[in-house]
């Protein structure tokens, strides 16, 4: 039995490559619990690998990952992390035969092994909790992008995860919709959800994180709390990036 550990999320020295291409450079990394935590930076730079590693769908070539007091470093151990933490990506991945509702309710029934009723009891709350309350019966192809992708988080949030990785979530929504999938997340925030986001949204990280952790080639240049990096970055590699996302 592992012993928990101070943070819900470590990572210490974590060095990442793909081939010859080293993606993550000695990386350390706490995330408290309750907190958010944003990685911002530009494409390629390691944030979702970042965020790949704490979720187990990677894992690292040196240093140590924990989630929960769970060694994600430890490839026969990651796998112990299913049930403590609810993903959510760019792309919905929904069921284009299934409503809303059956999309929610097939990993309950599947994996928590829930019967019908319970399933669509759980399903049910979390689409409320989503703003979709009155949506549960109709399919992908009837709803708008950030409606799908609320019913991503819905069936995320439906296995009642301890913590929730976005992995830039609102990327593949037209503009408009960008709101509504950002409010639910602030939402969750408010209740006190550890949260991991990886975002181009600069105006959700400045206004939602505790903390934003900026990366550049795969290393994190700055952490801080949000009102910090954005009133005051201290590296210039920071100030350039964060004059270049906010002009635009």
């Amino acid at each position: 039995m592992t012993s928990p550990r101070a943070y819900d999320i470590e990572l210490i020295n974590v060095a990442k490559s793909f081939g010859h291409i080293k993606v993550l450079k000695d990386v350390n990394l706490q995330v408290a619990h309750g907190e958010v935590l944003c990685l911002i930076g530009s494409s390629g730079s390691g944030k979702s690998t970042t965020l790949r590693l704490m979720c187990g769908l990677e894992i690292c070539d040196s240093g140590e990952v924990w989630v929960n007091s769970i060694p994600m470093h430890d490839k026969a151990k990651a796998k112990g992390i299913r049930g403590h933490v609810g993903l959510v990506f760019q792309q919905f991945n929904l069921f284009p035969h299934m409503t809303a509702l059956g999309n929610v309710t097939l990993a309950l029934t599947h994996v928590r092994k829930l019967s019908k009723a319970e399933a669509d009891a759980k399903a049910r709350e979390a689409l409320d909790k989503v703003g979709l309350a009155d949506r549960v019966d109709s399919y992908p192809s009837q709803l708008s992008g950030g409606q799908q992708q609320r019913v991503a988080i819905a069936r995320a949030l439906a296995m009642e995860p301890s913590i929730m990785f976005f992995d830039e979530a609102t990327s593949a929504l037209d503009p408009e919709l960008v709101g509504e999938v950002t409010q639910v997340m602030r939402d969750l925030a408010k209740e006190g959800m550890t949260m991991v986001v990886v975002t181009h949204e600069m105006k959700f990280a400045r206004d939602t994180a505790d903390r934003v952790a900026f990366m550049d080639d795969g290393v994190i240049v700055e952490c801080d709390s949000a009102e910090a990096m954005f009133a005051n970055p201290q590296h210039s590699r920071t100030r350039q990036f964060l004059a270049r996302s906010l002009s635009s």
